[in-house]
């Protein structure tokens, strides 16, 4: 079994500072075998917020897969946006736009869907899905494919599609081709684990398509701040979220889902609370 946190949208320039040592104690309590963080490091792609998000960082258990999102491509600086959109994100974060983890359980596969010409909306081209599918045929064996980027590919039905990244079905499409198991993003600052059958209708295929909260932000939408957990096995994944209760970060119930042939279903339906 492997344990993976995954962290998302954590906005340094608009953050609650008094969360980030107890996130960082819960964090390290967990043992992660891997910390994922599906983007929105910054509020505003500023250089100091990058460092400080850089720094924190730093104090957390690795290996991490880190990606961009949104927010960290200049909002303002218009040359910067279109020119150097990612610029301080590579020289202060990472230059890696494509980072992978692999062991001998699973595989961690992150995308960068963040563009200078959609603002807020998200990405993904062929290209990147060729290179996907390249990494994915370079590892064989049974271990759990999982696809981190900060734009989501599937939300409950309340949210607007727009929220969902550019190109999707064409994405799922070679997910499924290549067995992708999980998804993973953020950006909308709510929590959700479930299949991806009702959105994508793939004969045979749903991915398990899971969504985090803000970690540390105090744009929370409704939603307390938090963070998910899974616990990764070859045919059971359980999704845990944790979440602030203005002392410490608490589990706030789990959902398990289980792989039925090349398709995830979920074993028990909603977050017990």
């Amino acid at each position: 079994m492997r344990t993976l946190v995954h962290l998302s949208d954590l906005h340094f320039g608009r953050i609650d500072a008094a969360l980030l040592a107890p996130l960082r104690a819960c964090v390290e309590r967990l043992a992660p075998h891997v910390v994922v963080v599906s983007g929105d490091l910054t509020q505003r792609a500023r250089s100091h917020q990058f460092q400080e998000a850089r720094a924190w960082l730093d104090t957390l258990p690795g290996p991490q897969i880190i990606v961009p999102g949104n927010h960290d491509i200049p909002m303002f600086n218009i040359a910067a946006r279109f020119f150097t959109p990612l610029d301080k994100y590579k020289r202060h974060v990472t230059d890696d736009l494509a980072p992978v983890y692999v062991d001998d359980e699973i595989v961690v596969l992150g995308l960068n869907t963040a563009r200078s010409l959609t603002i807020k909306d998200g990405r993904i081209n062929h290209e990147q899905v060729a290179l996907l599918k390249q990494r994915f045929e370079e590892l064989p064996g049974p271990r759990v494919r999982i696809v981190v980027t900060h734009h989501p590919f599937d939300l409950p039905e309340h949210f607007d599609p727009d929220e969902l990244v550019d190109r999707a079905p064409m994405a799922m499409q070679a997910f499924a081709e290549c067995g992708v198991d999980v998804l993973l993003a953020g950006h909308v600052h709510t929590s959700h684990a479930g299949s991806s059958d009702e959105r994508y209708p793939i004969t045979g295929y749903a991915a398990l398509a899971v969504q985090a909260g803000t970690a540390t932000s105090t744009r929370t939408r409704g939603e307390e701040n938090s963070f998910n957990v899974l616990r990764i096995e070859q045919d059971r994944v359980e999704v845990g979220r944790y979440r602030w209760d203005g002392a410490d970060f608490v589990p706030a119930g789990a959902d398990t889902f289980c792989r039925r042939g090349d398709a995830w279903k979920a074993e028990h339906c909603g977050h017990s609370q």
